[in-house]
């Protein structure tokens, strides 16, 4: 029990976690709620981007991408821990509220055949589990953009330019597969990038030093 305890007070600011408790029932009210009625999301560049399975693979990867990140900085830094919690939560909450009173969704999911191989039926049980209601703005875009961002602004961090590269990479991945999967409208992601560059001011500030600009040039390529 003394172990515990010593745990839970080197830990406690964990209890940010807890913001869990407010999100979940609000988007599974949502969820069943928002079923009809609602503004479809879409743009004539929708229409252009082919469907393809195989892009399940990076989005099912978004769970464990901001998930353990965040558990990364809450045991070794918790100032960005602190920052990315905020920024996360921030834009999540703004988008229950946007959801809430703007109904929105889509109508372009193709009809899928599990049968046809792993990804494909990767895909249909998401469609199954995850409706095509309250897309905007995208939360699998801002979140990995948040994740993101939290990496290459982390001070522990900065020496390791492979995980600003991979992080980079994995999170354009994430965003482009919210539009190949049919998930996601590209306005949807649009309105999760301008989120993204509101909350970003607000948590880090927009006067990037130096050497910010110098790690984020060579995560980017």
């Amino acid at each position: 029990m003394k172990q515990i305890s010593s745990f839970l007070h080197k830990y406690r600011h964990m209890w940010l976690l807890s913001y869990g408790f407010i999100y979940l029932p609000w988007f599974c009210y949502l969820e069943k709620t928002v079923t009809r009625d609602y503004h479809i999301m879409h743009v004539s560049l929708d229409d252009l981007i082919p469907f393809n399975e195989y892009f399940i693979i990076p989005y099912l990867l978004w769970f464990l991408y901001v998930a353990g990140t965040l558990l990364f900085f809450l045991f070794t830094s918790r100032e960005d821990y602190y920052r990315m919690c905020i920024f996360l939560f921030s834009g999540m909450t703004i988008s229950l509220i946007i959801c809430t009173f703007f109904r929105n969704g889509t109508d372009f999911r193709p009809a899928i055949d599990p049968d046809k191989n792993l990804f494909s039926a990767l895909v249909a049980t998401v469609y199954k589990t995850d409706t095509c209601t309250n897309v905007f703005p995208s939360i699998h875009v801002y979140n990995s953009i948040g994740t993101h961002i939290a990496i290459m602004r982390s001070g522990i961090l900065k020496k390791y330019h492979w995980a600003h590269i991979g992080s980079g990479i994995l999170m354009v991945s994430i965003c482009l597969s919210t539009v190949f999967l049919k998930q996601h409208s590209v306005i949807d992601g649009v309105g999760a990038i301008i989120l993204s560059y509101i909350i970003y001011g607000i948590v880090y500030g927009y006067n990037w030093s130096a050497q910010d600009k110098k790690v984020a040039q060579k995560a980017l390529g």
